[in-house]
């Protein structure tokens, strides 16, 4: 079913906690942008009537949408209005979210096959990002990311268990288990069913060779290279999600949307 602009801009404005409304409407207009909710080349609809539908103040909508204009999803025409960029960026790994979008191509969709979600007791590289001790356990789960059914990338995520997850966030704790029974990453469970509930976060970069075991996973030879992704994240300034991302070279480019310094 074909969503109409009246319908997408209907829906119940959601906020977390510290968020300001700009950002809410930011997201919110995005998002209709990429599913092509507001076709490319499109007029917006003027400010009054973005706050009218979705609630908020016409100065919420113009700092939302200078900031679209900044991030180059809209053009202003002096004199006529707002438009929505005949083309837009790509976005890839200056934005956290999930790597299954991340990883995505165009229209062709990629499916996460998780293979297991375990507790194990945490090792020096997980207690180090996520500043836990080295007698706390974590969830582990591991999935494989396919494009068209060939393997595209392994992605292991590191949840701390137990208190350390609940007293920072009874939600995340609560919803763990549903999302690691979804077909798709840990973060795009938690977010799905918790709201963008993570803040800052951190994604390094770095390349080696995939190993016997994780070539056989994205049916590589075990000297073959692979790009490392290594992402964190934190819920109210507590560090609590840490994966890595090994993908394939059959994966094509990742681009950073990069703004001028000047």
């Amino acid at each position: 079913m074909t969503t109409t602009v009246d319908q997408f801009l209907d829906r119940d404005l959601t906020t977390t906690v510290g968020q300001p409304l700009r950002v809410a409407v930011y997201s919110r207009i995005a998002e209709g942008i990429r599913t092509k909710v507001f076709a490319l080349g499109s007029a917006l609809p003027r400010e009054t009537e973005l706050g009218n539908a979705l609630g908020v103040s016409r100065t919420v909508v113009r700092e939302a949408l200078m900031l679209l204009e900044e991030d180059g999803l809209i053009v202003t025409r002096r004199g006529i209005g707002r438009f929505v960029a005949t083309s837009i960026p790509r976005v890839g790994l200056e934005e956290l979210r999930p790597f299954e979008q991340a990883l995505s191509e165009g229209d062709t969709p990629v499916t996460v096959r998780p293979i297991e979600f375990v507790i194990q007791q945490t090792t020096d590289f997980v207690s180090n990002k996520l500043g836990l001790d080295l007698a706390a356990n974590t969830w582990f789960r591991e999935s494989v990311v396919e494009r068209d059914g060939e393997p595209i990338a392994i992605v292991q995520e590191h949840v701390p268990a137990g208190r350390y997850l609940s007293d920072v966030s009874p939600a995340l704790a609560d919803n763990l288990q549903a999302a690691a029974d979804s077909p798709a990453t840990l973060l795009a469970g938690l977010t799905e069913r918790c709201g963008p509930v993570f803040g800052a976060g951190v994604c390094q970069i770095a390349v080696n060779v995939v190993g016997a075991t994780r070539g056989k996973l994205l049916n590589l030879d075990a000297k073959d290279p692979v790009l490392i992704l290594t992402q964190t994240a934190e819920f109210d300034g507590t560090p609590l999600y840490l994966a890595k991302c090994i993908v394939s070279t059959r994966v094509g480019h990742l681009s950073v949307v990069q703004a001028s310094a000047f």
